[in-house]
């Protein structure tokens, strides 16, 4: 089971995530999310990350230039999209992306997944009207789809209490924390990292 450690601020959390067995860490470039950071404080984290770690941007319906300009000074190794962005928008970078699916009743989610046939994967986050993610909100995972083909990342109200029953029931590929190993929105708790990874992965 692969995890990505979200919203990482600090070099320092950076740091514990690794230490803790993260395989890929999230930084956040929305301005709105008490998360953000700014291209140099992110690439003065991505400089200590080292290089058998996904470092995964997440945007949220950005002006193409601004994804560039961070793209220019931060070496991501892949994008996250949580917005509108259609498949054409999301390719024109040339690099790996995963596709964020709010997982709001009715959705279509084959049909979705079927728009972005380049995708590498498909973050599944619990749906909030007007909040693109990071909810702390959990959803019924038993709509995750099993047979789809592509790879999926379970993400919304994960907890080092909750993930293990949340891998056992939806079968996903990997799973994406933020707030549910935080002391404070925007600053990880290193216990509750190990905690989390440890439950996710097993012995």
């Amino acid at each position: 089971m692969q995890v990505k450690i979200c919203g990482i601020t600090t070099i320092e959390d950076a740091t514990a995530a690794v230490a803790a067995g993260a395989d890929a860490l999230g930084l956040v470039f929305y301005a709105a999310s008490p998360r953000f950071v700014d291209a140099a404080r992110a690439a003065a984290i991505a400089a200590a990350v080292p290089p058998f770690v996904t470092l995964t941007g997440l945007f949220v319906n950005a002006a193409a230039e601004a994804v560039r300009e961070i793209l220019a000074r931060v070496p991501l190794n892949l994008l996250q999209f949580h917005g509108d962005e259609d498949a054409d928008y999301c390719e024109q970078f040339r690099r790996p992306y995963i596709r964020a699916l709010r997982m709001k009743d009715g959705l279509d989610v084959l049909g979705a997944m079927a728009g972005h046939p380049r995708a590498r994967g498909f973050l599944l986050d619990a749906y909030r009207p007007g909040v693109p993610g990071g909810t702390g909100e959990t959803f019924d995972w038993q709509r995750v789809p099993q047979h789809s083909g592509r790879s999926i990342v379970l993400a919304g109200g994960l907890t080092p209490d909750n993930v293990a029953r949340a891998i056992a029931a939806a079968r996903p590929q990997a799973v994406d924390v933020s707030g549910g190993v935080e002391l404070s929105p925007g600053k990880k708790d290193p216990q509750k990292i190990v905690d989390f990874i440890r439950a996710a992965k097993g012995p």
